[in-house]
């Protein structure tokens, strides 16, 4: 049986959301059989609105079918959360855990919320949380400089112990997606992106070298990087 502190890390390139999806519950399974160690899956999405649990209709701005016509996906899941967007530019986190004796929930979203937080700090970006929400923010540069803006959001479902969805970083995002939905349900606070802050082009190895420290760091695991190939190679299609 795979021990619980290690931790597999592969990156997947670009996949579609369904795939995603797919190869997250298969590696679920896995996990919570004990035949598959922890699973850190890092990607992007091509450009897909996915709407949480506990999303409301009138946050989708625009007629999905038109939205679907402009070649944006539009999917329901089942993780926690509101509407949100995938795309390119955008780093998307699915760790795939066993938390049976790791710990619940909150403990693991407020981990999750930390990660993100230190590995802005290694891309010289001061985030922080806000109280009562969940997800990391950021100075908005403007003419207001104290406006706090998203930069990451947060969605994860637990299942028999084991924790999948995750979390997704705007790297490089193309920030005109947000303005067909609400993001996460907050009317009243702006989406930002890493290259925004800072004023440049980010690299984007660079931010998932960090978040892959930070999160074995933060959670306790020790990290082996693994290729794609080996991770989804054996699973089902």
């Amino acid at each position: 049986m795979p021990s619980q502190s290690n931790c597999r890390v592969a990156h997947l390139g670009t996949v579609d959301y369904a795939r995603a999806l797919e190869i997250q519950l298969s590696i679920a399974e896995q996990v919570r059989q004990g035949e598959r160690p922890n699973t850190l899956l890092l990607l992007e999405h091509p450009p897909v609105y996915t709407l949480g649990r506990l999303s409301k209709p009138e946050h989708l701005l625009v007629d999905q079918a038109e939205l679907e016509a402009r070649g944006i996906s539009v999917t329901e899941t089942g993780r926690g959360g509101q509407v949100t967007f995938h795309g390119p530019g955008q780093l998307v986190a699915y760790p795939v855990v066993d938390l049976r004796e790791w710990g619940g929930p909150v403990k693991y979203v407020r981990t999750l919320e930390q990660v993100i937080v230190n590995t802005l700090n290694d891309l010289e970006i001061q985030a922080h949380l806000v109280d009562g929400l969940t997800g990391v923010w950021a100075r908005k540069p403007s003419i207001e400089p104290k406006i706090e803006a998203k930069i990451a959001a947060i969605g994860v479902k637990i299942s028999g112990g084991v924790a999948f969805h995750g979390l997704a970083v705007n790297v490089n995002t193309d920030l005109s997606y947000y303005e067909n939905i609400i993001p996460c349900g907050i009317e009243d606070k702006p989406v930002t992106s890493m290259a925004q802050v800072l004023g440049r082009t980010v690299d984007e190895e660079a931010v998932r070298y960090s978040l892959t420290y930070q999160f074995g760091r933060s959670m306790g695991f020790s990290m082996t990087e693994v290729t794609a190939e080996s991770v989804t190679g054996s699973l089902a299609m």
